[in-house]
């Protein structure tokens, strides 16, 4: 499969196949989000809409990036959300680039997103799916965030069919500013946990799937054949 790496500026709307790749921290907290119960993810567009769209649905619960606000009940951190029990729940998400992505290729006929704890299964995704080309899009810092980039590469080797050693990869995402951010504690809302957390490689053993439902952007967990 022909893989090419785009950042969001870089999409027009017109991708077939896309991996959104958002390592630190969104879809890493979002498959915690899965794995501890909740059901479904829908995307919100900015804190406004999340915060609207649990106000009308009661039970839903909002969760955002960076410091914790008044109205949202979780933090978009895999070291915080690992506590919660979220069994039967759907959880609003917004957050600063990977929402961003999924939100860009909704659309497309096979949209994942994905980090490394979820590389192998997204990669088995994309192969049962037969398609033949995917945009890998990495969300942070434009495009050139490492550790998004890392895991782009380390997910086109896998349809390439290498058996990649992830460790050169994940050494990227470790060394990378959003990593040292993380670690000295230069956003709120992190839990010191949170780049190990991360850096795990086919933690759960699903994919994660975008599209479009009664007028709302939904992920949800997509079994890998």
């Amino acid at each position: 499969m022909d893989a090419r790496v785009a950042g969001i500026p870089d999409l027009d709307g017109t991708e077939e196949v896309a991996v959104v790749i958002d390592v630190m921290r969104a879809f890493t907290t979002a498959a915690w989000a899965f794995h501890l119960g909740a059901t479904r993810i829908v995307l919100a567009a900015d804190e406004d809409e999340a915060l609207a769209l649990k106000d009308r649905h009661p039970g839903w619960l909002a969760l955002k990036d960076r410091a914790p606000a008044r109205g949202f009940d979780l933090t978009n951190s895999p070291g915080l959300i690992r506590q919660a029990d979220l069994s039967g729940r759907t959880v609003v998400q917004k957050t600063t680039a990977g929402t961003v992505g999924a939100l860009a290729v909704a659309d497309a006929e096979l949209a994942l997103c994905a980090g490394f704890v979820v590389a192998g299964a997204t990669a088995r995704a994309l192969s049962a799916s037969g398609a033949g080309s995917v945009t890998l899009v990495a969300t942070g810092d434009g495009g050139r965030a490492e550790e998004d980039l890392a895991c782009a590469a380390y997910l086109a080797r896998l349809l390439a069919g290498d058996r990649a050693d992830p460790a050169p990869h994940l050494h990227r995402a470790e060394t990378s500013p959003a990593a040292d951010g993380l670690r000295r504690g230069r956003r709120r809302g992190v839990h010191p946990d949170d780049v190990a957390l991360c850096l795990e490689v086919d933690r759960f053993d699903f994919a994660m799937k975008v599209g479009r439902e009664k007028g709302l952007t939904v992920l949800r967990p997509f079994p890998a054949r």
